[in-house]
Parts: structure tokens; sequence; C-alpha cells
């Protein structure tokens, strides 16, 4: 018989590094569509952007599948920790870590084994 073991700060870390990661993804797209408008050349950060968009979505829903696909959240929090860092390196160092330290947790909590 197994229990289940609290994830709270798993999931909490993840949800909040999304909503940071949104927000580091929109500032990249708003600093390159500033870019273009002055001075005609984006440096790509739109893309980059769009990117950071993606990779906070994938961080926020492998936050919410901690309880039930454990193994899978904590891989899809790292993915998601070294995406965004590479799409929008220092606006996403903080959710960067927070889905870096959510992804560890999340692989690293091993789940309690009651013996009866």
């Amino acid at each position: 018989m197994s229990e289940k073991r609290s994830r709270t700060t798993e999931k909490v870390l993840g949800i909040i590094g999304g909503i940071f990661g949104m927000f580091g993804g929109f500032f990249a797209s708003f600093m390159g569509a500033m870019g273009e408008a002055f001075s005609g050349d984006s440096g790509g950060l739109g893309g980059l952007g769009a990117s950071a968009f993606v990779f906070s979505i994938l961080g926020i829903v492998s936050a919410c599948l901690v309880y039930s696909k454990t193994k899978f959240a904590g891989w899809g929090l790292i993915i998601s920790a070294v995406g965004i860092i590479i799409s929008i390196s220092l606006f996403g160092v903080i959710p960067g870590i927070l889905f870096l330290i959510s992804g560890i947790m999340t692989l690293a909590k091993k789940e309690k084994t009651i013996v009866e």
C-alpha cells in the first residue's frame, strides 16, 4: 500500500515559473517589436518570445501533472527550464530556476511506502 506524497510545492513553483515565463516572453516580444519599429531589425526577439510562451505553457501543464504523471512532469519541468533560459536568456532566469527546482524536486522525491 502506498500513500501519496504532498507535491504542492512543486506544483506551485511550476505555476509561478510559468507565469513569470509568460511575462518574460511578452517582454521579449515587446522588445522585438520596438526594435523592429525603430531600427527595422528585431534581432529575432519576437520568435524567441513566442518560444518562451511555448515553454511556459509546457511548464504549467507539467506542474499540473505532478500528482498523476510524476516522471513526465519532472522531465517536462526540466526541459521547460532549459528551453526558457535558451529562448530568452536574461528574461528567463527566474522562471528557469523555478522550473529547474520544481523538476528536480519532482524527480527526487520518492513515494512513501507503508508495509502492513
